[in-house]
């Protein structure tokens, strides 16, 4: 019986080029007016989909065999997790990732009334309003707490993009220590590194402890949740956010000026035949190795103030932090100077005689007629940088084109050469002719999405700080402080009792053999 796709009916979607399994993956249609699929934002990611034109294919399961496979083995959030790198491949992205990162600040609170939409877009809210974190002049709540309503009973500690090493452990200065206990949020703000594809992040934590569908529900509401937010609290970004204050400016002006000046010294030491040869590498090498080092030093110092000199509140910084978008790199060409123009790994060539564009004097090595360009785009590029940036974005482009097509044919042949492999029961790996390839699976006959990372920090202690972390003295009375973590009927317990004490030594000495 043929009839229309009704909402709720099983699909397989798939963007092509199809290069690894979660390319293709069944959802749950949902009838909508007008041409063109819609997708959640945090799938296009393993489609490597965006909304610029991308054409992707549906398919419709047409029988129930089909439909049992695609519920049970393609859904996405069975294929959350991918077993080519033991950690997701879907997070959370883009306007998302960056309302995380603004609401779970520690001066965000919520007035009663966004509280109550926000709890509307909670997907199984059950009714229950937290107690407001400020009760007077007027109640307010926390970002973390409208947060910790929807996450699920899990423990995770990590810490932010934006953390130092010599910060406070618990209650670090810029909340940069992330800390969740049984499903509540206590410290820190949560960036790329705990809810993108990083391994032992949010979604790895969630999939494993409690399933796909849970991870499912923990990805929805925090799009729902967070979007309504930041739809209230607004972002937006402009020209303002790329212009630095007039000091800055004046130091990058510097910075570059210095740089030009150490690189016409350097070409007339080499000139003058007095420049070092570098090991391994010609004259010519040696003197534009020197030069190369000394202009994206200058790049990256640029950079550097460039970014030193903003805050929080300014929107670039806010996305670089939050992991949504933007680099280091963008900010450093944007504010400070663009750099350097390489093609095929040199400085622009001489395409003319002895000189790279008519514009320039013959035997000119200088930074500029060799496609250094010292503007920012902020300040914009002169027609001779244009064109040398032209050059090397050119030479991107063509690369791209190039190695799609090797990439693609020795994808096909490895595709070819191990389309009949397949796990038989006895665990070993065979052709369809049924020689072994592998004993077991992987060598380990492990299953990739279930492994996970485990941190051994005990292996580099010496045996002053094993003792400090693992050895208890049982037999000296301990202050009040020490027993923070364990009852005094326990301890008076291990003390006495023969057999608990043997355990507890066991323990002890199992750590000390392991490590020898």
């Amino acid at each position: 019986v043929e009839r229309h796709l009704i909402n709720g009916d099983l699909v397989l979607f798939n963007r092509q080029p199809s290069l690894h399994k979660m390319s293709m993956m069944g959802h749950r249609v949902r009838i909508l007016p007008y041409s063109t699929f819609r997708l959640n934002l945090s799938v296009t990611t393993p489609y490597n989909a965006d909304f610029d034109g991308d054409e992707m294919n549906m398919h419709v399961a047409q029988s129930h065999e089909t439909r049992a496979e695609m519920r049970e083995l393609m859904m996405v959030p069975k294929n959350i997790v991918s077993s080519q790198a033991n950690k997701p491949v879907i997070g959370i992205v883009q306007d998302t990732l960056l309302g995380c990162r603004l609401m779970l600040k520690r001066d965000t609170f919520l007035e009663k009334d966004l509280l109550m939409n926000i709890l509307m877009s909670i997907d199984d809210w059950d009714g229950t309003v937290p107690m407001p974190l400020i009760l007077k002049p007027r109640p307010l709540w926390s970002g973390k707490q409208v947060f910790s309503m929807f996450l699920p009973d899990v423990n995770m500690t990590r810490t932010c993009a934006w953390h130092k090493d010599n910060d406070k452990k618990d209650l670090s200065l810029d909340d940069s220590q992330v800390l969740i206990r049984r499903g509540e949020l206590v410290t820190g703000c949560l960036c790329k590194k705990s809810l993108g594809t990083t391994g032992a992040g949010l979604v790895h934590v969630t999939w494993m402890e409690h399933g796909p569908d849970t991870t499912r529900r923990l990805i929805n509401n925090c799009q729902t949740t967070v979007v309504t937010w930041l739809m209230e609290h607004g972002m937006s970004i402009g020209i303002a956010d790329t212009v630095a204050d007039d000091a800055t400016m004046t130091t990058i002006n510097d910075i570059i000026e210095k740089a030009k000046e150490e690189v016409k010294k350097i070409i007339n030491t080499y000139q003058s035949g007095e420049l070092e040869q570098q090991p391994g590498r010609t004259m010519q090498e040696s003197f534009e190795n020197r030069v190369n080092a000394v202009l994206n030093k200058a790049r990256d110092d640029a950079g550097k103030k460039a970014q030193n000199s903003l805050t929080l509140h300014n929107n670039i910084i806010k996305m670089v932090t939050a992991g949504s978008k933007g680099s280091f790199i963008n900010i450093s060409q944007m504010m400070g100077c663009v750099g350097q123009q390489n093609v095929e790994g040199r400085r622009i060539p001489f395409g003319f005689q002895q000189r790279t564009l008519p514009h320039f004097t013959k035997d000119d090595y200088g930074p500029e007629s060799r496609g250094f360009v010292e503007n920012s785009y902020l300040r914009g590029l002169t027609p001779q940088e244009f064109f040398f940036h032209a050059m090397g974005g050119r030479e991107g482009l063509i690369d791209t084109a190039v190695k799609t097509s090797s990439t693609g044919y020795i994808q096909r042949r490895l595709v070819k050469a191990m389309e009949d492999l397949i796990i038989r029961y006895d665990g070993t790996v065979r052709t369809a002719i049924g020689s072994i390839v592998q004993f077991l699976y992987g060598e380990d006959g492990m299953e990739g999405t279930r492994i996970e990372g485990q941190t051994m920090d005990h292996l580099n202690l010496d045996d002053k700080k094993l003792h400090a972390r693992f050895g208890y003295p049982l037999d000296v009375t301990p202050s009040p402080d020490d027993l923070d973590w364990l009852s005094p009927q326990l301890l008076e317990l291990v003390r006495t009792d023969a057999a608990c004490r043997e355990v507890v030594e066991m323990e002890h000495r199992s750590i000390w053999e392991d490590l020898e």
